[in-house]
């Protein structure tokens, strides 16, 4: 989930590199990161906006988006109407730079996996609560899936690299606050991928 700018008024589809353990820290706050994915889906929006669809004080808003914006997550967007300004974010993907040789880094990354997570979890649940009312041939197509293999670092590697590269090309495509980009029938979905490497059994397995 990286440092180029996109431009004044759009984000960067290229991923922004962190190394600031400080910086994922902040992004894991469970506010800070909810302002984060809705700039992610809406655009650019006020903190006003924000805070009436996250039911939070547009004040309370303004501080998390500044300290989002302190550490390079979102930027000012261009003026609206010539009130309050808008936000958005940097980039539409980010990643840590250095995790194999940065211990605080790795621990940081560690919190934000596990926020992530749950509001993955969150995500289901939700879904599962509303998925009846929906075309059948859409939750045919949702939920989870789970397979164990036996991979090497670099087979891993590989594996990753072409699951971002499926994803990318559609973020390209569809780039955020382009609603005329989007089919009608498209709707957000939420791709969460959680990759584990674990011990092993007592007899090897």
């Amino acid at each position: 989930m990286s440092l180029e700018s996109g431009s004044a008024d759009r984000p960067d589809t290229r991923p922004r590199l962190y190394d600031n353990p400080l910086a994922i820290r902040a992004l894991a706050h469970p506010t800070r990161l909810s302002l984060y994915l809705l700039l992610g889906r809406d655009g650019p929006i006020t903190a006003a906006e924000a805070g009436r669809q996250l039911d939070i004080s547009q004040a309370l808003a303004s501080h998390h988006l500044r300290q989002l914006a302190k550490y390079g997550f979102v930027v000012p967007a261009e003026p609206g109407d010539g009130r309050e300004r808008p936000w958005r974010v940097a980039s539409t993907s980010f990643g840590l730079s250095d995790v194999a040789h940065d211990p605080e880094l790795a621990a940081a990354g560690g919190v934000l996996d596990e926020v992530l997570v749950e509001r993955a979890l969150a995500n289901l649940l939700d879904w599962n609560t509303r998925r009846a009312d929906w075309d059948p041939a859409w939750y045919e197509l949702t939920g989870t899936g789970h397979s164990l293999v036996y991979l090497t670092r670099e087979e891993l590697a590989e594996f990753i690299d072409g699951m971002q590269a499926l994803v990318a090309p559609l973020v390209e495509r569809r780039r955020i606050g382009d609603r005329a980009a989007r089919p009608d029938d498209a709707v957000p979905v939420d791709i969460t991928y959680v990759v584990t490497p674990l011990p092993p059994t007592e007899n090897g397995g």
